[in-house]
């Protein structure tokens, strides 16, 4: 993927759009206008020959304007009950909205188990393909009606990630109330200056984001940034926008600037390695050293039991396990083919040692290259 602005959009086939709550609601419920003003963009996008792919927030934000509370309810079972509510008016009005244009529509709800299991993220995958093959937008949101913490994605900035990767989209696009990443919170220091572009996901990146959800939504602009992370990892850039800027999207794809690019690597990861790297949860830590690291990273090389330094958590064979190096920063997730108990009895150790401490040998690397998935992008 080109790291130019104009040029990621211009070539550009699909496109992934996240949409925030505090877009699509005002004060006594949606915003009809705004819902309407995207619709239209889309399907002039879609009519230029672009695939779309609607990640919307707004149900929750529905479901309580439309029952009159004064905000989200804390108890779990009355947020899903309010999310069923607007989940059923918010995709009224999307039907509403493109159907103007004759324009079909599909609701996709998610959890993370969806997509942490191979063959139903497959599933999903297949189900998106087929809608976007027939010309219907697929819109998505997560299965608020049923989530608990350990399904839970999160949040639509990480689902609209997530999306992205699962369908191989060219660019994510994420709108929200302000213009974009700044320099402090515009709505509180009027000096505030709009980073235009960023090259590097840095500490001082996510410093600048802070973490100031807004009063309807379950992110805020950390969200935004540690999913500009991901997708910039697997080579997609990512541009955050005002959402209610006049055919703002239109005016992306025309090659206009708006809002913060987040350039992506230059490599795009494959869809397998975006699968491990971001839709499975890690089981366990590998520290390695120096040498493994760079073996890693830019020799495209597997990680060998002579490398690792520490193994945190019990795991077993084949789970999902982050690698870190001396300064505990993560530089990837792998499926490894000893379990904890093992790899440390022979960590630091020759692979040709492996028979003779454990008894057997299975295979020479603790993670083979083929299951591994760098994530950071990290100078050694």
């Amino acid at each position: 993927m080109t790291t130019n602005h104009k040029l990621s959009f211009e070539r550009a086939k699909r496109a992934v759009v996240k949409v925030g709550s505090n877009v699509l609601t005002q004060d006594n419920g949606l915003n009809l206008k705004a819902m309407r003003s995207i619709a239209r963009q889309i399907c002039k996008l879609i009519d230029n020959g672009l695939e779309v792919i609607l990640v919307s927030s707004g149900a929750m934000a529905s479901g309580v304007r439309k029952i009159g509370l004064a905000k989200r309810p804390d108890a779990l079972p009355k947020r899903q009950a309010v999310a069923a509510i607007g989940q059923a008016g918010l995709m009224m009005e999307y039907e509403k909205a493109f159907g103007r244009y004759r324009q079909k529509v599909a609701q996709i709800l998610l959890t993370s188990e969806d997509l942490s299991s191979r063959k139903r993220y497959l599933n999903a995958r297949n189900t998106l393909n087929t809608l976007l093959s027939w010309k219907v937008v697929p819109i998505v949101n997560e299965n608020d009606t049923v989530w608990v913490e350990e399904i839970k994605l999160g949040d639509n900035d990480n689902l609209a990630a997530m999306i992205t990767l699962l369908m191989d989209a060219d660019v994510l696009i994420n709108l929200t109330d302000i213009d974009g990443l700044y320099t402090q919170d515009p709505r509180v220091y009027p000096q505030a200056e709009l980073i235009t572009r960023v090259t590097r996901i840095t500490k001082d990146t996510e410093r600048y984001a802070g973490d100031i959800p807004g009063a309807l939504g379950t992110g805020g602009m950390i969200s935004k940034i540690k999913a500009a992370r991901k997708v910039n990892s697997a080579g997609v850039p990512m541009v955050i926008a005002r959402g209610d800027k006049p055919n703002v999207l239109l005016k992306l794809f025309a090659g206009q600037k708006h809002g913060t690019f987040f350039v992506p690597q230059t490599q795009r990861l494959a869809s397998r390695k975006c699968w491990i790297a971001f839709s499975l949860k890690p089981q366990g830590v590998i520290k390695i050293d120096e040498g493994a690291a760079t073996a890693l990273l830019k020799n495209g090389k597997s990680l060998l039991p002579s490398g690792i330094l520490e193994v945190t958590d019990d795991f077993g064979v084949g789970a999902p396990v982050e690698f870190v190096d001396r300064h505990n920063e993560v530089l990837g997730i792998g499926l490894v083919n000893y379990s904890s108990s093992e790899i440390k009895k022979i960590m630091g150790l020759k692979s040709n040692r492996i028979k003779q401490v454990l008894g057997h040998k299975s295979y020479d690397e603790i993670i083979h290259r083929d299951n591994l998935a760098i994530t950071a992008a990290v100078d050694i």
